[in-house]
């Protein structure tokens, strides 16, 4: 996803959301005065995962039926090809995508599962927007053997201002392997574009970072600082400041826990008011997409203990999967709604982009 900038205001739609000033733990039911739209940019999408920005397209992944959908400048939707291999089930399935422009090829990264594992694969991306397909006759495995289960499955992936790819795993129900650094479940991966371990890699493998349960968003800020929302399982979901070799302390510790052994979280949130998935960084804000929360949170990271965290779009578009800024500056939205969770928004995943005034 990359160190996301635009020009107009994040910090000033902070300051119309801001609270009073707050602890580690955001309120849970903020009512800021605003209303709110949203202009549809996409509908019918079927369990949306992951967008990645080609020019003025968008290319969707959807995580059940493998396909990569492309949502052209005129807001033609349109099937861009389907990831071979992909096997779904639970949370697993075609997970994260992005796209690079090497030596003149334009590849598409894609993370899925298979009956096996979970594993990154790239192929070319042929022809131009609004005119995108994959070319499934030359898929290149880049990374396998990453722990696969039916949930805790990590699989977001973006490239970093490094121009190495980042790779998020879950620890797919093996807990206790989550701070192995020879287990690659519950990790941040670094590799080059073409799944070699990066240069630098603190353990000379492909591990980065360790002690994760659940990475499903990576974002960089304009420091270069990366930054990982974090599911947590009973108490606490995290952001994390994520430096090369940290470990994070999961399962031994969720939330603050001021150990020794372990780096703590910058942010944390209940569960029941975040489940964390994709992230951005807008302006120099963090928007954190939330799943069970159905909201999205906005944290300044250059004042973590000044100024408030603030929930933003809530209550309008359901379950919210992944959050990035579009080609035209404006936030978009992907919603996660397919698979139901008792929300009356089922069947209803769109990506949209909310306009919020003062009210």
């Amino acid at each position: 996803m990359g160190a996301i900038r635009r020009t107009t205001a994040a910090a000033g739609m902070l300051a119309a959301l801001s609270l009073t000033a707050c602890a580690p733990q955001p309120p849970s039911s903020p009512t800021p005065s605003l209303q709110q739209k949203a202009v549809t940019l996409a509908s019918g999408l079927d369990a949306p995962w992951s967008v990645a920005l080609v020019g003025d397209s968008a290319l969707i992944s959807q995580r059940d039926d493998g396909n990569v959908l492309e949502r052209t400048a005129s807001g033609e939707l349109r099937t861009a090809g389907t990831v071979p291999g992909v096997v779904s089930g639970g949370e697993a399935g075609l997970n994260g995508i992005a796209v690079r422009e090497i030596d003149g090829i334009r590849w598409l990264y894609a993370y899925h599962a298979t009956d096996d594992d979970n594993r990154v694969v790239r192929m070319p991306l042929r022809g131009e927007p609004g005119g995108l397909r994959l070319d499934t006759s030359a898929v290149e495995d880049l990374v396998t053997g990453i722990p696969h289960a039916a949930n805790h499955n990590g699989g977001r992936i973006a490239f970093g201002p490094d121009g190495m790819l980042y790779i998020t795993t879950g620890d797919a129900g093996q807990r206790e392997r989550a701070r192995d650094p020879g287990y690659l479940g519950g990790k941040i991966l670094r590799v080059t574009p073409t799944g070699d371990p990066a240069p630098g890699n603190p353990f000379g493998t492909i591990v980065y970072s360790l002690g994760h349960r659940n990475v499903q968003g990576v974002a960089w800020d304009g420091d270069g600082i990366l930054w990982a929302s974090e599911f947590g399982q009973d108490t606490w979901d995290e952001l994390n400041r994520i430096t090369a070799g940290g470990d994070y302390g999961w399962p031994d510790h969720e939330g603050i826990a001021k150990a020794v052994d372990a780096i703590d979280p910058v942010a944390v949130w209940r569960p029941a008011d975040a489940s964390p998935s994709g992230i951005a960084v807008i302006d120099g804000t963090i928007y954190i997409a939330g799943l069970r929360g159905q909201r999205v949170w906005l944290f300044d990271p250059s004042h973590p203990d000044e100024e408030p965290w603030v929930a933003a779009f809530t209550d309008d578009y359901g379950r919210v999967r992944d959050v990035l800024a579009g080609p035209n500056g404006k936030v978009w939205l992907l919603t996660s709604n397919t698979d139901g969770r008792g929300d009356p928004r089922e069947g209803d995943d769109r990506l949209v982009q909310p306009e919020v005034r003062e009210g």
